[in-house]
């Protein structure tokens, strides 16, 4: 059995290959339902959907666990923490407790997906000729989320503009984007500084994914001698150094 998982999570096989392609698409499943889910009040059908989601997670944790070579680092590395509060919070209604903010943690699990790169480009032409757009973009929502879990759970009890979590995004989507119509603000010293965090930290990824957007677009390909790592598609020779560079495409259209 754990050959079994440490070809399918760790292999170069069609079979591990589409396996890491289920999990991506259950990351997304899974974010998109906790996204969803934080907007509306959670009846027992809503628990028990999260208990389910948090169960599989716990499989998903356990078996990368059984296989890492270092437990110790995959327990306290960012995303095994952020799989560990995330279960917690899924799992946490069961026993009555109210940690349904932690759930947009799971956001940052997307992150691991990042070991399908490589197989990404190979795959799909659009995530090649877009991926830093792709990434940026992910960035900037993961960090939204997070954000917006945050101003939730540190302003509802306190402040009347941020009643629900729909409020607490509002907020950090207007403030990010440098909108900032004032109809909602944050109190206290602890709301002062969420909102210095939110507009030095997501202004800045926010203009990097307008950056991505506009400028011509790249191909990443580390050039064998210099390492240059970005190259016009169409690029036959590195600009830095001249080497013949070789970049993979599909062909003429």
């Amino acid at each position: 059995m754990k050959k079994l998982l440490s070809e399918l999570y760790l292999g170069d096989t069609r079979r591990a290959h589409r396996f890491r392609y289920g999990l991506l698409i259950f990351d997304l499943v899974t974010v998109t339902f906790l996204v969803i889910s934080s907007f509306i009040p959670h009846p027992l059908p809503v628990e028990l959907i999260d208990a389910l989601i948090g169960l599989g997670i716990v499989a998903d944790f356990s078996a990368r666990l059984w296989i890492s070579r270092n437990r110790l680092a995959e327990i306290v590395n960012p995303f095994g923490l952020a799989d560990l509060v995330v279960i917690v919070s899924l799992l946490a209604p069961i026993i009555g407790e109210g940690l349904a903010f932690l759930r947009v943690a799971r956001m940052l699990r997307l992150l691991r997906s990042y070991q399908l790169l490589k197989r990404l480009r190979q795959d799909f032409a659009f995530f090649r000729r877009n991926e830093q757009t792709v990434l940026a973009g992910l960035n900037l929502g993961i960090f939204m989320f997070v954000m917006t879990a945050i101003v939730y759970e540190t302003q509802h009890y306190t402040n009347k503009s941020i009643a629900n979590y729909a409020d607490a995004l509002y907020f950090t989507v207007t403030t990010l984007t440098t909108t900032g119509f004032g109809d909602v603000t944050l109190t206290g010293t602890s709301g002062k500084m969420i909102a210095v965090l939110i507009m030095i930290f997501g202004v800045s990824l926010f203009l990097r994914l307008v950056q991505v957007v506009i400028r011509p677009p790249k191909v990443l390909h580390k050039c064998p001698r210099c390492g240059l790592t970005r190259h016009d598609h169409d690029a036959v020779h590195c600009k830095a150094c001249g080497t013949i560079l070789n970049i993979e495409d599909e062909g003429a259209a």
